[in-house]
Formats: structure tokens, sequence, C-alpha cells
């Protein structure tokens, strides 16, 4: 794609903006009818000429005129077709102005708001394709609005962001959307959107102060029954008025801020003049409104904040960013703040254009990911993680070995032997069916899986920095912060500590298969004669030393071990052994373990059971990276 197209078509005012991909990284806004923010309306002429914009709300011969209809589109077949016109007339436009040109590579993105599901979604694409657009994405309003907040050199906010909670309120003409934004993941907060609050009101209520302030109160009421038309020019003209008002309000308490309309209704012109200063700046943030069942416009949006913090939960917002043309109100960052006293309220420096923008952004951002992932693609269906995996196995053995045989021993071993010399267990013999059980048992607790994570999570950063050799040209070709791929991202500063979402990745598979290689050995060392080793050798001057001195002279080793295997030794000779002795003989036989340990896992390094530890890891953090680039992608949807 050459150029990307943001069509924020709202349902009072739209915007259109274009990205191109090599040109430049800030949107342009196009001017629509010479307005870079134009009325949602359309007329259709008797000659059947289709206006759209300021115009078609007082052409006076019109004989279909239509405006505000998006906001029907969930519950009213007419306003697609009016939303259909209405797309029709801008794509003209844009043709017709050559900011478009029929056959080149580009792509819209339409926003919605962010209540609509997907069957709606794709319902208001396919009108944008009937139409004739470009190929078309349907995006959330406050998801462009966020990626314009992080795209902006203005504001500085930068990606981070998407890993704290955000809360979005676009404050519309007609409605106010509050969304919620965590990692990512957005959740509609069903609150201002729902009573219809919007921009609008203020609009109305100007209106309404002026006319009954004119001489020609009359006049003005009866053209407004008679023409459609003019009313709906007067509603335009007190909105820009409220705009011009709000963007400067220090500005306006010591000037006149005023606009005077000529209503042309048979021979002589009838004039309307609107003002707007603090008193009645006042009446349209303070004065009940029937639409908002009796209440003000200052109540329902305070209300819809409280809402949205409760809706929320525990985790409130840290940034609250405000788009729509209202935002410009100083007064709604205060109140913003009086609800959310921990968070930051920041609007761009044109509110009114930051869906528009972050649309076309949107588009810019699609087409850079779909090679962003293309190459983490390639990088996972490479060997090179099996490799980086593979050259560090045998470190992972070995530390393992470390941090598992002493408990194994200490937990399991002695108190086997110990149990042993107080005769709860009969025969030496018996020992090792018994000490096989409980190293397994042991092997699979939360103990030892904790303990073993350990290892696992340093081996893991290890394998990590070496990974990020081939992960970090790949985030600096894209602007993307190098950890947003790495491994060690996903974990902790401590070797205890694994994050949540890097112990579910990691401390599953692998784990298991280490255990049960290292039950399987540590069982062959202990056991078959285990009991012996235990309590055999080096036993001077203490009467089972002795026995056994005699037994070899006797029978030789072998008929010797097995007849002291199998003999019931009386529990008053067993108990000369002193417990002292035992755990210093598990201290002793602790490094042969370890030895034979590390022996036996490098002999079986290249075998199956080391085969299936790489492969299982490999997937694991080929996972893991995959993972990680989705929430790079930032879900557009």
């Amino acid at each position: 794609m050459d150029r990307f197209y943001g069509f924020d078509l709202g349902d009072a005012e739209s915007a259109v903006s274009r990205l191109d991909k090599n040109e430049n990284d800030v949107p342009e806004i196009l001017p629509v009818n010479e307005a870079k923010s134009f009325i949602s309306a359309y007329a259709l002429l008797k000659d059947g000429t289709l206006l759209i914009g300021e115009e078609a709300c007082y052409h006076p011969d019109a004989i279909k005129r239509k405006e505000r209809f998006k906001s029907h589109f969930l519950n009213e077949n007419e306003a697609r077709k009016d939303i259909a016109s209405f797309a029709s007339g801008v794509l003209g436009q844009l043709y017709l102005n050559g900011q478009l040109i029929k056959g080149e590579d580009c792509s819209f993105y339409v926003g919605c708001p962010a209540g609509w599901d997907k069957v709606a979604r794709e319902e208001y694409r396919a009108i944008f394709e009937k139409v004739g657009y470009p190929p078309v994405k349907i995006i959330s309003e406050s998801r462009a609005a966020l990626v314009c907040a992080c795209q902006s050199k203005h504001l500085q906010v930068g990606y981070d962001i998407l890993n704290r909670p955000v809360l979005v309120v676009d404050i519309g003409s007609s409605t106010t959307d509050f969304a919620y934004i965590m990692g990512g993941k957005e959740v509609e907060l069903k609150t201002g959107g729902e009573v219809y609050l919007g921009g609008g009101i203020m609009d109305e209520i100007l209106l309404e102060e002026s006319i009954k302030a004119s001489p020609n109160e009359k006049k003005i009421r009866k053209i407004f029954e008679e023409s459609e038309a003019w009313h709906s020019y007067c509603d335009f003209a007190a909105r820009r008025l409220k705009e011009k008002y709000f963007s400067d309000e220090e500005y306006w308490k010591d000037n006149e801020c005023s606009v005077s309309v000529s209503l042309r209704q048979g021979i002589l012109p009838v004039k309307l003049t609107l003002r707007l200063d603090e008193q009645i700046a006042d009446k349209l943030l303070e004065q009940s409104v029937d639409r908002l069942e009796g209440r003000s416009f200052k109540e329902v949006f305070l209300e819809s904040l409280r809402e949205a913090k409760q809706g929320v939960g525990e985790q409130q917002p840290e940034l609250i960013f405000l788009t729509g043309g209202v935002s410009r109100m100083r007064v709604i960052r205060k109140w913003c703040q009086e609800v959310f006293a921990d968070a930051i309220v920041i609007s761009s420096a044109e509110p009114e254009f930051s869906v528009a923008s972050g649309l076309s952004m949107c588009g810019k951002i699609d087409e850079e990911l779909r090679q962003f992932r293309k190459e983490v693609s390639s990088l996972v269906e490479s060997t090179i993680v099996e490799r980086c995996v593979g050259e560090h196995i045998a470190q992972l053995y070995h530390d393992a070995v470390e941090t598992m045989v002493a408990p194994i021993l200490e937990n399991v071993a002695l108190p086997i032997a110990e149990k042993w010399r107080d005769g709860q267990i009969e025969k030496l013999a018996d020992i090792d069916p018994i000490m096989e059980k409980e190293i397994d048992a042991y092997l699979h607790t939360d103990e030892a899986r904790a303990l073993l994570m350990k290892p696992v999570a340093k081996w893991l950063k290890n394998v990590s920095y070496e990974l990020e050799e081939y992960t970090m040209p790949i985030c600096v070709k894209h602007n993307i912060p190098y950890s947003s791929l790495s491994l060690n991202s996903f974990l902790s500063m401590s070797d205890i500590q694994i994050d949540v979402e890097a112990k579910n990745l990691f401390a599953l598979n692998e784990i298991t298969w280490l255990i049960d290689a290292t039950i399987s050995i540590v069982i062959g060392l202990l056991c078959g004669g285990g009991g012996v080793a235990l309590i055999a050798n080096g036993l001077p001057g203490i009467i089972a030393g002795a026995v056994v001195s005699l037994l070899i002279l006797a029978l030789g080793k072998d008929k010797m071990q097995e007849l002291l295997l199998n003999s019931n030794i009386p529990t008053p000779v067993r108990k000369v052994i002193p417990r002292s002795y035992l755990k210093g003989r598990i201290d002793q036989i602790s490094e042969q373990v370890k030895a034979s340990l590390y022996e036996k896992l490098e002999q079986e390094k290249n075998d199956d059971i080391s085969d299936r530890l790489i492969k299982e890891i490999s997937l694991q953090i080929e996972s893991c990276l995959s993972k990680m680039a989705e929430v790079v992608e930032i879900p557009l949807g």
C-alpha cells in the first residue's frame, strides 16, 4: 500500500486524513468542500445532484436532506442508506479534488464506536465496499485515538502506555464513548454513549438562548418551522461559535464572541445574532435538558465518569485521553481530574482530528506490521532457536543437578534411612521401592518445581540474551523498543521469580521432562542397593560396619550385599548408627551423586530425553516470541 486514508464519519461532523507510506509521519487532514471538518449531512437536489457538508444543510433546491444518521445505524435500516449516500458523496469529492486517484494502491480505515460488535462492523464495512471505496477496514474510534496519542510527537506518550490502563473519552456531537484499554485490549464502558450525551446539546442551548434574546424571535421561530434547512444552518453556526469560544476562553472574557446570520424566507432577510459569553457558557453546561431526562450536560458527564470509574474496577486508568472538539473545554479536563485524581489527562493539539489522524496511522502501522510479522515468523520457523537451546542445554542440566541433588537427599533419602534405622522399614531391600516412589513424589511437588524454576529462569535469560542478536535488528528496523521481543521482558529481575505469563509458558512441559529425566537417573543411582550405599561405608568401630566387613570376607561382596539387603537386622543394632552419621553420609555421597548425574545426563544429552527437551523448550520460546509480537502489533480491531 502506498497511501492510507482515515475516514472519521461522525454523527454531526466528519473528517478525512491521508498518510503516505514513505513521505511523512504526520497525517494530512484533507479539506472536503474546503472544510477540514465538514458536516455529516447530504442533500439530493431536483436535478439529481448529491451535495454533502454545509451546503447540503440549506440549499433551497433540495428534495431530500439528511443529517445525524450514524447514531441510528444499529437500529434503523434507513440510516444505512443515508450513510451510503453520504459516503458516496465524500468519495466523489476526493476523486474530484485529486486527493484520491482511481486505481492507486491505497486503503481506507473507517472509524466506528467502541461498542459495535463484529457483525455491526462488518455490515458497516460492506456499505463502503458497495459504494466503491478502495479496501476498507473498520477500526474502533477509541483505538484510533490512542494510536494517534502514541504516534504524536506533541504528546510524547509512546507505546509503553499500551502496557498500562488508559481511558479514552471521545466526546462527539451526539454521543460520548468511553473505552478502557489495557495491554492492547479494549473494553467498551456502557456510560455516556447510552444517553446520547454530546456537544450538540450545547449547540441547541446556545441557539435557543440566542433566539430568546433576539427581537425577531417570533419571525425566526416561524422560519424554522417552515424550513428545516435554515434551522440546520443556524445550528451549524452555533456549533462553530461554541468551538471558537472554548478554544480560547481567556481571550473571550474581555472580547465579544458573536456571529450574525441573515435568514431569508420571503422578501426581507431576518437577522439572528448568536452570542456566547461566560454567563451563557455556564448555561451550556448546567442547564437542564429534556433529552437528558431533566439533567444538565455537567450532571450526566460527571455521572458517566463515575460509572466508568466503577466499571473499570481495581486497575484504574493512569492516562485519560480526550478526543473530539468539546474536549478543548478546560472544564472537561477539570471534571476528569476530579473523578480520576491519580490519572494524567491529555488531548492532542487538534482533538477534533485525533480519530481521523489515528485511523490513517492505523493503516500505515498495519502495513508495517505485515512485514514485522513476516520477519518474526521467519525467525520462528528457522533453526536459530533450536540451535541456541541445544548449545545451552548442558548448562541447564548442570544447574538443575546443582539445585536438585541436595534437596532430594535431604528430603527423601535421609528420612528413608532414618526410618530404616528406627525399624519402620524391615529390610534394606525394602528401601528401593520406597525410595523410587518418594523421589518421584517429591520431584512433582510444588516445592521441587519452585526450586527447579530458579535454574530454568536463569538459563532462559542466557538463551534470551543470545536470541536478542536476532530479535534486536527486527526491532530497530521497525522502530519498536528492544524489550518488545526480549524474552527477558517476560522474566523478572530475580532468578527466583518468573512473570505470570512466562510461568505459563516455561514452567510446565520442559520442567516435567527435566524432572522425569532426573527421577530416572537419581533412582538408578540411589536404588538397587541404595540402602547399603547409605549405611555400609565408613563405619569403623561400629557393629554394622564390622558385620559388613566379616560378611565380605566370608561370602564375597555380591553375596554379602544380597544377604545384607534381605536380612532383618535387629533394631538395637541399627540404632548403633547415630543419626549424625546418616546426615554426614548424605553429605559425603552428594558429590558422588552429582558427578554420576552429570555423567548420565551428558551421555544422554543427544538421546531421546535431550532431543525432546530441546524440541519442547524451543516450541515454547517460539510461542513466546509470537505472543510478544502480537502485543507489539497493537490489536487494531
